[in-house]
């Protein structure tokens, strides 16, 4: 185990309700060095070649919650991950109406890591997507029920994307 494995893994042991950018911040580290040194099992990386993939398939996923954190703010949309097409250097969201729009330099995402841990006591899963410096771009977590019990659907593909593409 490495520094930052130990380090993390000493964190989490000391306050297990700290997030990952909690941890990378006073650790002096990156959110992506964090979430790659975290413990078993609630890290994976998925490889970057699957991406396009990936973001063809959000849609069917149902409703989630995207999380955007800029400069402290936090920035979360409640709903179905629009469809999106490249164009112009950027991957557009096509959402008619309400929803969630914008155009994503996907270019930019470097690391994906499937991350499965427990968010105030409640079991949670995220994906995220990171740029080259291990900062965050953004964060896609798994939806819930009316009674805030995780979509069991979206928690059998997770764990399909984990067993069949992560390292």
């Amino acid at each position: 185990m490495n520094d930052i494995a130990q380090a993390v893994a000493r964190k989490i042991e000391e306050n297990p309700s700290l997030m990952p950018g909690q941890i990378a911040s006073e650790l002096e580290v990156s959110e992506f060095e964090v979430v790659a040194a975290l413990p078993e099992p609630m890290s994976a990386l998925l490889p970057v070649e699957h991406l396009a993939t990936l973001m063809e398939s959000l849609p069917n996923w149902g409703p989630m919650t995207t999380i955007v954190s800029v400069a402290g703010s936090i920035f979360e949309f409640k709903g179905a991950f629009p469809r999106g097409k490249p164009g112009h250097g950027y991957f557009n969201l096509i959402t008619k109406g309400e929803g969630l729009h914008g155009h994503l330099k996907l270019d930019a995402v470097q690391h994906i890591a499937l991350v499965s841990k427990p968010f105030m006591g409640s079991e949670s899963h995220s994906i995220q997507f990171f740029d080259a410096q291990g900062a965050i771009i953004f964060k896609i977590y798994l939806g819930r029920d009316s009674k805030r019990v995780l979509l069991a659907d979206q928690v059998e593909r997770f764990s399909e994307l984990r067993r069949t593409l992560a390292s």
